[in-house]
C-alpha cells in the first residue's frame, strides 16, 4: 500500500468510525504543521485562509485551480497526516471541469476534497439540482479507483437560500451520485443539523467556527455529525492576533502581545530543516 493509499484510509475510517472527529482547516504549509502538533487525525485546506494570505479576497475569480493545488500539495507535503481539499466549484461549471479537478487533486496527494453547487453568480447562486447532480456525479466517476474521498456541498444556506427541504434533498441526490461524505455549511441551528444528519445515508460535514450558533463537539456528537471542519475562520483568528498586536503597537506603544506569541524554539522545532543545495 502505497502511503497515499494508507492515508486514504485513514480518512475514510475516521468517517467510518463511531464518533466525531475534527479536521481543522490549514492555509499553509506552516499552519499544517502546528496543526498536525496539536493531535488532529487529519487536516483540510481553506480557499478563504489561502486567499487572505495571498492578499486576495475569498472568491471564485481570486485563485486558479492551479495555485490552489499547488498551496494543497505544500500542505500534503508538509505533514504526515491525511489532507481533504476545499476545491470550490470544482474550477468550472461542466461535469468535465468537475472530474478533471479530482483526477489533478489526486495526482498531488490529497485523500480527499470537496465540490461546492454555488455558481459565483449572484444572480443565480446555486446551479439547478439536475446539473449540479450531474457534477457531482462526474466528480465521483473520476475518483472511482482512485484513494480520493469525494465531499459534495449544498451552498443554499450560505447564499440567502433557507430551505432545509431542497437542502437535504440535494444532499441526498449527491450521495446516490456517489458523494462519500455530504456537507451543507451555514444550517442555522442545532435542529436543522439533527434533521440533516437523520435524513441522509452518509457522513456528514458541520462547519463551525463562523458566524452564527456555535454548538460544542458533544452538541454536534449527539446531533449526528461526524466530521467537523472550521473553514477560513483559523486563518481569520490568526489576522485578528496579528492586528490586535499591531494595534498595541501602533497606539499604546507597548510590546506586550510578544506574551502570548509562540516561542521561537517551539515553533523552529515545528517547522522542516530543508537546506537549500546551493547558496552563494
Amino acid at each position: 500500500m502505497s502511503e497515499q493509499e494508507a492515508k486514504f484510509e485513514r480518512l475514510r475510517e475516521l468517517h467510518n468510525g463511531t464518533g466525531v472527529f475534527v479536521i481543522p482547516n490549514a492555509w499553509d504549509a506552516g499552519s499544517a504543521r502546528l496543526l498536525a502538533s496539536l493531535g488532529f487525525e487529519a487536516l483540510a485546506t481553506t480557499s478563504a485562509g489561502y486567499a487572505f494570505s495571498k492578499g486576495r479576497r475569498d472568491s471564485f475569480a481570486a485563485l486558479s485551480r492551479d495555485e490552489l493545488l499547488e498551496n494543497a500539495s505544500e500542505i500534503v507535503n508538509a505533514v504526515d497526516l491525511p489532507v481533504s481539499a476545499d476545491l470550490e466549484d470544482g474550477f468550472g461549471a461542466a461535469p468535465d471541469a468537475c472530474a478533471q479537478t479530482i483526477r489533478l487533486a489526486c495526482r498531488v496527494g490529497l485523500a480527499g476534497g470537496s465540490i461546492e453547487d454555488a455558481t459565483g453568480d449572484p444572480d443565480a447562486p446555486i446551479y439547478e439540482v439536475s446539473h449540479a447532480v450531474e457534477r457531482i456525479q462526474a466528480a465521483a466517476e473520476a475518483a472511482e479507483g482512485l484513494p480520493f474521498l469525494l465531499t459534495a456541498r449544498a451552498e443554499n444556506f450560505l447564499w440567502g437560500r433557507k430551505d432545509l427541504k431542497d437542502t437535504i434533498s440535494r444532499l441526498q441526490a449527491f450521495s446516490e451520485a456517489g458523494a462519500d461524505v455530504l456537507y451543507a455549511p451555514g444550517l442555522p441551528d442545532i435542529e436543522a443539523i439533527r434533521t440533516l444528519c437523520r435524513e441522509v445515508d452518509k457522513p456528514v460535514n458541520v462547519l463551525m467556527g463562523l458566524t452564527g450558533p456555535r454548538y460544542t463537539v458533544p452538541e454536534l456528537t449527539q446531533a449526528g455529525v461526524r466530521r467537523i471542519s472550521v473553514g477560513g475562520s483559523f486563518a481569520r483568528a490568526a489576522f485578528g492576533a496579528l492586528r490586535a498586536a499591531a494595534m498595541e503597537v501602533r497606539l499604546k506603544g507597548t510590546f506586550d502581545y510578544a506574551d502570548a506569541a509562540i516561542p521561537d524554539a517551539e515553533i523552529s522545532q515545528l517547522m522542516a530543516q530543508d537546506n537549500l543545495d546551493q547558496r552563494e
